[in-house]
């Protein structure tokens, strides 16, 4: 077998401190932060003289990661709109479940949550919305309905 584990999502941010705020208020602990660079940096990202600052945030259950890169060098691309439809190509969401999504998007509002359409239900068995927070980043909220 090829794949273990997924081990992380990674995403590159502006505004580290923003995004960390914006993921521990959804409910993940900061694991830990640091600074990446040096020659396996540069060769793992086929970049020159690599320099980040990185945070790794997991959900509660321990099972799933994220890593938030800020690159200090080279300085990262800003690929436009940061308000871009869900449907673009190559645009990603990542998908949590919540135990109260009108609670969580009330919570992530004062740290640039904003939704992209509404809460929507899906039949009996969940609450689901796309929730835009720092840098553009789309999150999307399940409440699994009893």
């Amino acid at each position: 077998m090829a794949v273990q584990r997924m081990d992380n999502v990674g995403i590159v941010v502006e505004d580290m401190d923003a995004a960390i705020a914006f993921f521990v208020e959804l409910g993940m602990e900061l694991e830990g932060r640091g600074e990446v660079q040096g020659p396996f940096a540069d060769r793992c990202t086929g970049l020159d003289g690599v320099h980040c600052d990185i945070a790794m945030v997991r959900t509660p259950d321990g099972h799933s990661r994220l890593e938030l890169a800020k690159y200090l060098s080279p300085r990262a691309i800003d690929a436009g709109a940061r308000d871009r439809p869900h449907h673009v190509l190559g645009t990603h969401r990542v998908m949590f479940a919540v135990d109260d999504i009108e609670d969580t998007v009330a919570r992530l509002r004062p740290h640039g949550g904003e939704l992209v359409g509404g809460i929507a239900r899906f039949e009996d068995s969940y609450l689901l919305c796309y929730l835009r927070g720092p840098d553009g980043i789309i999150v999307g909220l399940a409440e699994q309905l009893r």
